[in-house]
C-alpha cells in the first residue's frame, strides 16, 4: 500500500485567507510548561523532571473553513435537496454527513492550464473525462487541480485558479458523486472574478453559482487540497474524514490517495 497526502500543511499567519480567517497558532515548548506540571503531580520540582522539561502542547485559533477542510451542505444553504425533496428538507451539518461520503475512487481534472479565474464549464468536464478515458461512477470523489497552488502562502492564492460552474457541479451530482475537492481557496471560481461577472450582468444566479448547487442537491467539497501532482487522473482511493463539529459548516480534514500494490 502506498499513501500520498493531500492534505496543506496547518501554519499560521499565513496571507492565504481573508484577514478574519486566518488561523494563529501559539506553540508553548517544555520549558515553558515544566512550571504547571506541580498541579498535576503535586510536590514535583523542576528537578524532578528530566532536563526540567513538560510537555508540548500548543494553542490554535482559527475557523472550520482554515486548511484543508470539507464544506457541509449546511455551508451553502438551509436546505438541501430541492430537486429531489418538494420543498428540500434541512441541509446537514457536517457530523451530519456519511462518512461513506468521505472515501471513494479518485479522478483527477487538470485544468491547471486554465487562466485565473476560468470557469469550468460541463462540457469542459466531460471533453476532460474523454481525454484520459474515464466514465464517471457513482462515490467517485471528483479533485480539481485548478492551477492555485503555486500561489499558496500568497495574497494573490485567494484570486488564482479555474472554479467549476454550477452546471458543471450539478451534472457531477447527477452522476452520483457526492463528494469533490481542489487545491484552490474554492470550489468556484475564486469570487472577486464571479464579482466582476455580477457587476457586468447583474445576473444574480452567478453569486457562489457551484457552492449554490447544494440546495438543489446535497453535495460535499473539500477545499485547499496539496499535491496533486502526486496522483494519476485515477486507479487509487481518496480518504478525505472530517473533524465532526456539532452544527458545523465545515470540518477539517486529513486528505490521503491510497494505492493498492
Amino acid at each position: 500500500m502506498r499513501i500520498v497526502d493531500l492534505t496543506t500543511l496547518l501554519e499560521g499567519e499565513l496571507p492565504s485567507d481573508p484577514d478574519i480567517q486566518i488561523p494563529h497558532i501559539q506553540n508553548i515548548d517544555h520549558k515553558a510548561t515544566a512550571p504547571g506540571m506541580k498541579d498535576f503531580f503535586p510536590g514535583t520540582t523542576e528537578e524532578d523532571l528530566p532536563e526540567g522539561n513538560g510537555w508540548a502542547i500548543d494553542f490554535v485559533q482559527m475557523c472550520t473553513h482554515s486548511g484543508t477542510h470539507i464544506d457541509a451542505p449546511w455551508h451553502y444553504y438551509p436546505r438541501q435537496n430541492e430537486d429531489i425533496i418538494p420543498g428540500g428538507e434541512p441541509a446537514w451539518t457536517i457530523e451530519q454527513v456519511p462518512l461513506d461520503w468521505c472515501v471513494g475512487p479518485g479522478v483527477k481534472l487538470d485544468f491547471s492550464d486554465k487562466p485565473d479565474g476560468y470557469k469550468i464549464s460541463k462540457q469542459d468536464v466531460i471533453d476532460y473525462l474523454a481525454k484520459i478515458n474515464y466514465t464517471i461512477k457513482p462515490g467517485d470523489i471528483v479533485l480539481l487541480k485548478s492551477g492555485a497552488k503555486t500561489r499558496w502562502g500568497t495574497r494573490e492564492y485567494l484570486v488564482a485558479g479555474a472554479g467549476m460552474s454550477a452546471e458543471a457541479t450539478l451534472w457531477l451530482c447527477e452522476q452520483g458523486v457526492h463528494t469533490v475537492g481542489t487545491d484552490g481557496w474554492s470550489w468556484d471560481v475564486p469570487l472577486p472574478f464571479e464579482a466582476q461577472e455580477f457587476e457586468k450582468t447583474h445576473d444574480n444566479s452567478i453569486i457562489w453559482e457551484a457552492h449554490r448547487v447544494g440546495r438543489r442537491r446535497a453535495y460535499c467539497h473539500i477545499e485547499k487540497l496539496d499535491h496533486l501532482d502526486d496522483v494519476p487522473d485515477y486507479g487509487y482511493t481518496v480518504w478525505a474524514l472530517p473533524i465532526p463539529v456539532k452544527g458545523g459548516s465545515a470540518g477539517w480534514c486529513r486528505v490521503v490517495a491510497v494505492f493498492d500494490e
